[in-house]
């Protein structure tokens, strides 16, 4: 009987702590957005527009803040990310927009959550690549789409206003 009563508790205490692993908080993500809206011109810079949704993206990520962001060499995916990065004190890291492979294996490597700017002719393949369905070619109009997608491979669409 004096046995039993040290067995007894030996067996709560790891009934417990199994309970508290299978708790854990969710696998991070990796969010995919197409840069915000864009000016005119050779490499072109964000519109008024575009600049202020870039700075309500900043805010957007208060509840699963990346811990990488990755934009494409252009200067419309730098400053969709500058307000976040800046608000995170992060520093974009750039990649080739031509190069989605190398892209994906650099944030898959990264054990937080990461952002992801690309344009609408990568961000599909992106996706894809990242193991989630392939969403729908985005138009030339189309911003503020966020495409969430988990580590086990499902995809949530989200939009930048609806937070």
């Amino acid at each position: 009987m004096t046995l039993f009563r040290p067995l007894a508790a030996l067996l709560l205490v790891m009934a417990s702590a199994c309970a508290t692993t299978a708790e854990e908080p969710a696998a991070p993500s990796w969010y995919v957005i197409r840069h915000l809206q864009k000016a005119e011109g050779q490499d072109p810079a964000l519109s008024e527009e575009g600049a202020r949704n870039a700075e309500r993206l900043a805010s957007w990520f208060a509840g699963d803040p990346p811990t990488a962001i990755y934009v494409s060499t252009t200067r419309r995916a730098r400053e969709t990310a500058a307000p976040l990065a800046a608000r995170l004190g992060l520093t974009a890291r750039e990649y080739d927009p031509r190069d989605t492979s190398g892209l994906v294996a650099r944030a898959r490597a990264e054990a937080g959550t990461v952002l992801i700017v690309g344009h609408s002719n990568t961000v599909p393949e992106i996706v894809a690549q990242l193991g989630g369905a392939r969403p729908a070619d985005l138009g030339e109009g189309d911003y503020g789409d966020i495409f969430r997608v988990r580590r086990d491979g499902m995809v949530d669409r989200l939009r930048l206003e609806a937070r």
